[in-house]
């Protein structure tokens, strides 16, 4: 897994480098015509603490498919782990590609100290939070240009990623020590998991007494850092960094994953019958037509893969729950919320207001608007 960080500038980047999916083929000594890798790539936005961050997590297939002379996948050659020097020789490419497309699209200058300078226009509002963002600082409101309040502990280092597959250079960084085999599934879904996961972690998301936001990292930083303190307006200003831009495509697929390539149903594997359904069937796993692949996940399901709530399960005695009958008469439904001393009317809506009244969200508004 290939995930090589970028710095934002507040536009997309365009073409992602095809310099990483060369080295697969190369490493094989396929030839460059006939030879075709895959990779999905997300794109995520967002650090540990809040910040705007975003760095590319991107999955790739161990090898290279060896393809016909109509493009059709006839062998698979399986790569060997990359060294560090060829993840050097990658990220150089990257680095290099990366700015020059930066150049040509003008969102990056170079000056006289063959520096490369980022110009943000005044009225772009958007920009400017995310350069705070990316700077740990905030663009507004009375810690203006200031870093938050952090909350530290005893330092600790046993968490740095500065060994293994990884290099670094000006800047950027490319991590490729994660790789699971055919076979491990769930390891595959627990990665697919981590890299899809969204900004924020509610269970460590809490507010203290005086109403102040305290956001605790997954791990504590080199220095000690635990969590850091904000404001509610802080706290929405940095959200407010971490929205994409509109009609920008955040998970990608390439190569012979790409949703256009000809042949992609050889490549994607089909949920075969199970073997203690074929011993009673008499089928085999070659005579076996592929099942239909279902449009939606069951409400069940869905509570169960991202709650751990199992609805068809009982919590008194485990067994299995079903279905008895399904209650659709509203006098009826009436008639047992009554009895078994439920409210039968729904709620009254609240009428929709706006934040509280403070000084300091009265001062973050007036100068959002004003810039």
């Amino acid at each position: 897994m290939f995930s090589p960080q970028t710095q934002d500038y507040g536009k997309g980047t365009g073409n992602y480098p095809r310099c990483d999916f060369k080295l697969l083929p190369k490493k094989e000594k396929l030839p460059k015509a006939k030879a075709k890798t895959g990779a999905v790539t997300l794109i995520q936005r967002f650090g540990g603490s809040l910040n705007l961050n975003v760095h590319f997590h991107q999955l790739f297939i161990d090898g290279a498919y060896l393809l016909g002379d109509q493009g059709e996948p006839i062998d698979f050659y399986t790569s060997l782990p990359p060294t560090l020097s060829e993840l050097d020789l990658v990220l150089g490419q990257i680095i290099k590609r990366l700015t020059k497309y930066l150049e040509r699209q003008k969102i990056i200058v170079k000056d006289n100290d063959n520096e490369f300078q980022l110009e943000i226009p005044a009225e772009d509002s958007f920009a400017k939070l995310q350069e705070s963002s990316v700077t740990y600082r905030f663009a507004t409101g009375p810690s203006k240009g200031k870093k938050a309040m952090v909350l530290k502990t005893v330092p600790e280092n046993d968490h740095t990623t500065n060994w293994g597959l990884v290099v670094k250079n000006s800047g950027f960084s490319l991590h490729a020590g994660v790789a699971t085999k055919a076979h491990e599934r769930d390891k595959l879904e627990r990665i697919c998991r981590y890299i899809a996961r969204p900004a924020i972690s509610e269970e460590r998301l809490s507010i203290n007494h005086p109403g102040d936001v305290i956001y605790k990292f997954k791990k504590p930083w080199d220095d000690g850092t635990t969590a850091i303190k904000l404001t509610q307006m802080e706290f929405m200003e940095k959200l407010v960094a971490l929205v994409p831009r509109p009609r920008v495509h955040l998970t990608r697929y390439h190569g012979v994953l790409g949703p256009h390539y000809k042949y992609r149903k050889q490549i994607v594997p089909i949920k075969k019958e199970s073997p203690q359904l074929a011993a009673v069937t008499g089928s085999t796993v070659e005579d076996t037509p592929p099942q239909p692949k279902a449009k939606r996940i069951s409400w069940a399901r869905l509570l169960k893969r991202v709650f751990n709530i199992d609805v068809t399960i009982c919590q008194k005695c485990q067994g299995e729950v079903r279905i008895i009958a399904a209650i659709e008469d509203p006098k009826v439904i009436k008639k047992i919320l009554e009895h078994m001393g439920l409210p039968s009317t729904a709620p009254k809506l609240a009428y929709a207001r706006g934040p509280p009244a403070s000084d300091q969200s009265d001062m973050f508004a007036q100068e959002f608007f004003e810039n």
